[in-house]
């Protein structure tokens, strides 16, 4: 089994949203109700490429086994230099190493870019520790717990945030 790494196209496009559909459906890392259709993430992974942000896919056996993809953390020009990291992984791929190879890769591809800090918003903290593991492994610190901040399924959801300097990190000046 090997996983390849690459940037993510429109033809990746179905599989991006059948990955993503059972998270919005039956999971909870996305805080998401409605799971978008193949035209609002052809939309999304546009707008994201048009501006410069990393949007890649890992592929095993010739199979999408998963994207991920960075964007703005928040909309004030401050924040410019940080970047927000989605990862979503296949359903039957799931603790194959594609996570950490997705994550790795775009860590890589935002310090190429010049960001400098790198922040993962986790949604449902007692049910997500992989990907809080994952994070921690990957050299992110853990910065907060928002409680309660998301309502889906019928309960309340925890967002934890992660925070990992790259490149220069705050060393130094833009």
């Amino acid at each position: 089994m090997t996983t390849l790494i690459r940037r993510a196209t429109a033809a990746d496009i179905p599989a991006i949203t059948r990955i993503y559909a059972p998270a919005v459906e039956q999971g909870t890392a996305s805080f998401e109700l409605e799971a978008p259709d193949d035209a609002e993430m052809a939309r999304r992974m546009s707008d994201l490429v048009a501006k410069g942000y990393p949007y890649i896919a890992a592929d095993i056996d010739g199979a999408l086994a998963g994207y991920a993809y960075a964007g703005p953390f928040r909309a004030r020009p401050a924040y410019r230099f940080t970047v927000e990291n989605s990862i979503y992984v296949a359903p039957g791929m799931q603790r194959r190493g594609v996570g950490r190879a997705l994550l790795e890769a775009l860590i890589a591809a935002c310090e190429k870019a010049g960001h400098r800090q790198i922040i993962a918003v986790i949604g449902d903290s007692p049910n997500q520790a992989p990907s809080i593991a994952l994070h921690a492994t990957a050299g992110f610190a853990h910065r907060g717990l928002l409680p309660a901040i998301g309502y889906k399924h019928g309960r309340w959801l925890d967002s934890v945030l992660m925070q990992r300097a790259i490149g220069a990190g705050a060393t130094t000046a833009p």
